[in-house]
């Protein structure tokens, strides 16, 4: 971890992630991408345009999609924060991570846990969405491999293994 004590551009936060604390030192203008990748090793969550645009950053902010590589460290201070790391139980998948694999969703990969942070979001306020109200959901996450049928197919199927 950079150290960044006795620097006037640095604050001391408290971040929950993945029901686990941490008291970190960061700099004012640090992302919560940046410190989830490169101060706590959390490489699951992707870097990909940093602008906001792309959604393979998104993870889950007190129960809500953010994009992290536009929001603050700074402001998730006390927040509960949920990565793709936080999904699984151990070596088991979520069940929206195992209807991703069984819908044939995911191929690069490189979108997948932005659209899976995505997809908790929706189910956990939402369990049996319409396709409109999945593709409203998702519209802010890009993908350039599988098409977004089989992602629609992915949400779906992970709603019913979800309610069963």
């Amino acid at each position: 971890m950079l150290d960044v004590s006795g620097n006037t551009d640095a604050l001391n936060i408290f971040l929950k992630i993945n029901n686990e604390n941490y008291n970190l030192t960061i700099k004012k203008n640090w992302t919560l991408v940046h410190v989830l990748r490169e101060v706590l090793d959390l490489t699951g969550t992707k870097a990909g345009c940093k602008t906001g645009d792309c959604g393979s950053c998104m993870v889950l902010i007190d129960g809500e999609a953010v994009e992290s590589c536009i929001y603050l460290a700074k402001n998730a201070d006390g927040k509960q924060i949920t990565t793709i790391e936080g999904l699984a139980d151990g070596t088991a998948l979520h069940p929206i991570q195992e209807a991703f694999i069984e819908a044939g969703a995911v191929q690069c990969g490189f979108c997948t846990p932005g659209m899976i942070m995505s997809t908790k979001s929706l189910l956990d306020k939402n369990p049996d969405p319409s396709k409109t109200e999945i593709t409203k959901a998702l519209e802010r996450n890009l993908c350039r491999c599988t098409g977004y049928i089989k992602i629609i197919d992915a949400v779906n199927l992970a709603s019913q293994k979800m309610k069963g």
